[in-house]
C-alpha cells in the first residue's frame, strides 16, 4: 500500500505541489508539551504546514489544495491531544490523520494529507546530514488507509519536481511508543530547492487513519564531502529530457578506464535496471533507460535515482518518470 502513496505522491508533485519557500534550514525541537492544547492555531503558529492532494479510485490525480497553517482539530489533518504518551512523552502528543472535512471521502476518493515543517535550503547547508526523529505509535488505522513518515526536497526551478522522497512506513507499527528517524545529505544541486520533514496518510470513506508522534527533532551533523579541488576520475550529467516518458539519455565521462556500472533503483533503494556494467574506455559515454525493469516490465511512475559506480567513484543523480 506505501508503494502505491509514494508513486501517487511522486507524480502529484509534479503537477500541485505548491512551497510556501521557507525559511533556512535550522535545528527544531518539539515535545507539545508548550502548545496550548485548545487554541485551534497552535500548530500552525509553531511554523506545521498541511497540503492535500486528492485521487479517484483509479488513482487518477484530481487536485491539490494548500499549503495551509496546520489545524488543530479532530477533524483535519492534525491535533495535540492529552494522555497517549508513556514516561519519555508526558502529557501532549500530535496525532496526524486524514482530511475528513474532505467531502470526497465519501465518494471513494484517495485523500493524501501531509502534515510537515519547510525550509530553503541554502548554500551553507552543503555538506551537512539533516535527520529527522521522533517518538511514534500506531493510533486507529483502518480499511485501507495508509500512514508514513517523510523527507522531501521540492525543486522550484523545475516546476517543483519531487527530487527526493524518503519514507519509513507507519502503517503497521506497534500500539507502543517506539524512536524512528530519517535522514538526508545535502549536496550541491539541492542548494536552492525545499526540504520539507512531516508526516502523511492516504484514506478514503472516512476510514481511520490516526498516528500519534512525540518528541520531534530536526538537526544537522557535518559530514565529509571532497573539496572542489579535488578532479573527480568521473562525471555523470543529468539525464535528458527529465521528467521523461517513455525514454531517457544519460551522458557520463570517465577521467580513466576501468570498470562502470550504472544501475537505477527506486527511492526505497532496491534496484529497478541496470544499463552499464563492463569495462570502458576514458572519455565520454552515454547509456539510455527505457522507463522498464530488468524484467522488462514497465517501472512505475516517480523518482529513481541513478548510480555510477567506478572502483574510485561513486555518483548519484535524480530522475523523474511519469507515465
Amino acid at each position: 500500500m506505501l508503494a502505491r502513496t509514494t508513486a501517487l505522491l511522486a507524480a502529484a508533485m509534479l503537477c500541485c505541489l505548491i512551497s510556501t519557500a521557507g525559511a533556512a534550514v535550522t535545528p527544531y525541537g518539539q515535545s507539545f508539551e508548550s502548545l496550548v492544547l485548545t487554541d485551534p492555531s497552535a500548530l500552525g503558529n509553531d511554523g506545521w504546514l498541511v497540503y492535500g492532494n486528492v485521487f479517484s479510485p483509479d488513482t487518477t490525480y484530481l487536485y491539490g489544495y494548500g499549503p495551509y497553517p496546520a489545524p488543530n482539530h479532530n477533524l483535519a489533518f492534525s491535533q495535540i491531544v492529552s494522555g497517549e504518551g508513556g514516561p519519555t512523552q508526558e502529557l501532549q502528543q500530535l496525532v496526524v490523520f486524514s482530511d475528513y472535512e474532505n467531502t470526497g471521502h465519501a465518494l471513494g476518493n484517495l485523500i493524501e494529507s501531509n502534515v510537515y515543517r519547510e525550509y530553503t535550503i541554502e548554500a551553507g547547508d552543503e555538506g551537512n546530514c539533516w535527520f529527522f526523529e521522533f517518538d511514534a505509535k500506531l493510533g486507529n488505522i483502518a480499511g485501507s488507509s495508509t500512514a508514513a513518515a517523510f523527507i522531501k526536497t521540492l525543486d522550484p526551478g523545475s516546476g517543483w519536481a519531487l527530487t527526493n522522497f524518503i519514507t519509513v512506513d507507519m502503517t503497521a507499527i506497534p500500539i507502543e511508543w517506539n524512536r524512528y528517524r530519517l535522514s538526508i545529505g545535502i549536496d550541491a544541486g539541492l542548494v536552492g530547492q525545499i526540504l520539507q520533514f512531516g508526516f502523511m496518510n492516504q484514506a478514503t470513506n472516512y476510514e481511520a487513519s490516526g498516528v500519534f508522534y512525540d518528541n520531534v527533532e530536526i538537526r544537522s551533523e557535518t559530514v565529509d564531502v571532497p573539496d572542489g579541488s579535488v578532479v573527480a576520475k568521473a562525471r555523470m550529467d543529468q539525464n535528458y529530457p527529465n521528467p521523461f516518458n517513455p525514454t531517457t539519455r544519460i551522458d557520463f565521462a570517465l577521467g580513466l578506464p576501468g570498470t562502470v556500472e550504472i544501475a537505477v533503483f527506486d527511492i526505497s533503494g532496491r534496484r529497478v535496471a541496470t544499463l552499464q556494467n563492463g569495462h570502458l574506455a576514458a572519455g565520454g559515454h552515454h547509456v539510455t533507460w527505457n522507463g522498464r525493469t530488468d524484467r522488462g516490465d514497465p517501472a512505475s511512475s516517480g523518482l529513481y535515482l541513478y548510480v555510477l559506480q567506478t572502483p574510485t567513484d561513486r555518483l548519484t543523480r535524480r530522475m523523474m518518470l511519469v507515465r
